[in-house]
């Protein structure tokens, strides 16, 4: 019964903080104090959330190493962006999003049944080139206007839009993760003959994890698309999946929280070095670089935020503080 109430009155906490957090934005909002451009960086961070922690499930929690998660945006992207296009509206933007996330659904499965038999730097490669096939196939076609790109792309995301997507995304993969499929994963990660040899189907569960990283991935670009009024191939290549992965590794495989936290802190890296537009790429290069050799396994390793490791860390802060002042009274 003890353990009902902690549990219950953690999810309480949790959801008045999510309320909270939603209601505080809401607010700088419609008073103007975040303008149009913080609400760009804020869209940014948020479709940057829903790609790291959907990265982090198929590469941190079921450790395959995949390189092509911004294959699965740019399809997510074109497809809502060409719905959006021809049906205005509301219903438009709600059918784009679910298209997109569908049809980069259907591309996981159709690479992940023959690819996810392969492992390590094989397996990478593999999704490398898939990406890479994607964008040059929307680079070619005459519906999605080859090089140039869509322009002109109707606007939906506002702020309830955002986080309505990036929370129920988060929650769902959470869920997934606490669920019977989810603990095969991580057994998948931790050690994959011994999990065969426990009677997992390994190859079915990190197909499974692939679809639904796809999947959220692709809700990524259909928001993404629904928000910038352009979108081009360009913007879909190689880096933009390093970019992910970074996201995913600063703020630590195997965490959700992490990753959330990691999106967070390299989207306002990036807005606060934007005016030093020679040296941005050198400076956030070397914070990475440092972060990297001073926190290897990223922010927040393997856990997850919680307040009872918040407590913990205070606790160790006051007890370094304690001993500082025994010892200039010594």
């Amino acid at each position: 019964m003890n353990m009902k109430k902690l549990t219950d009155s953690a999810a309480i906490r949790k959801l008045a903080g999510i309320v909270l957090t939603y209601a505080i934005v809401q607010l700088l909002i419609s008073t103007g104090i975040l303008s149009d451009y913080y609400f760009a960086t804020i869209v940014t961070i948020g479709t940057n959330i829903i790609l790291a922690v959907s990265l982090n499930l198929i590469t941190g929690f079921t450790g395959q190493f995949s390189l092509g998660h911004a294959g699965f945006m740019s399809i997510g992207a074109y497809f809502c962006a060409l719905i959006t296009l021809r049906i205005p509206g509301i219903p438009g933007f709600l059918l784009g999003v679910l298209a997109g996330g569908t049809a980069a659904a259907l591309v996981g499965l159709l690479v992940g049944l023959p690819t996810l038999r392969l492992r390590g730097d094989y397996l990478a490669i593999a999704t490398l080139g898939m990406a890479e096939i994607i964008r040059i196939i929307f680079q070619n076609i005459e519906i999605t206007n080859g090089a140039a790109g869509l322009s002109n792309l109707p606007q939906f995301v506002n702020w309830t839009w955002l986080f309505l997507f990036v929370a129920g995304i988060t929650v769902l993969i959470v869920n997934f993760l606490h669920s019977s499929p989810g603990r095969a994963c991580i057994a998948i990660r931790e050690d994959e003959i011994a999990a065969e040899s426990m009677g997992i189907n390994t190859t079915r569960y990190k197909v499974t994890s692939f679809i639904i990283g796809a999947f959220c991935a692709g809700i990524a670009g259909a928001l993404y698309a629904t928000y910038f009024p352009r979108i081009k191939p360009d913007t879909f290549g190689f880096m933009k999946s390093v970019d992910i992965l970074v996201v995913v590794v600063f703020g630590g495989l195997g965490s959700i929280t992490g990753s959330i936290i990691g999106a967070i802190v390299l989207g306002l890296i990036s807005m606060l070095l934007a005016s030093w537009t020679e040296l941005r790429m050198v400076i956030y290069a070397l914070l990475l670089i440092a972060i990297m050799i001073f926190r290897p396994q990223g922010l927040m390793g393997s856990r997850e935020l919680s307040v009872a490791l918040l407590k913990r860390a205070g606790d160790q802060i006051t007890g370094l503080f304690h001993k500082k002042d025994q010892k200039g009274r010594d």
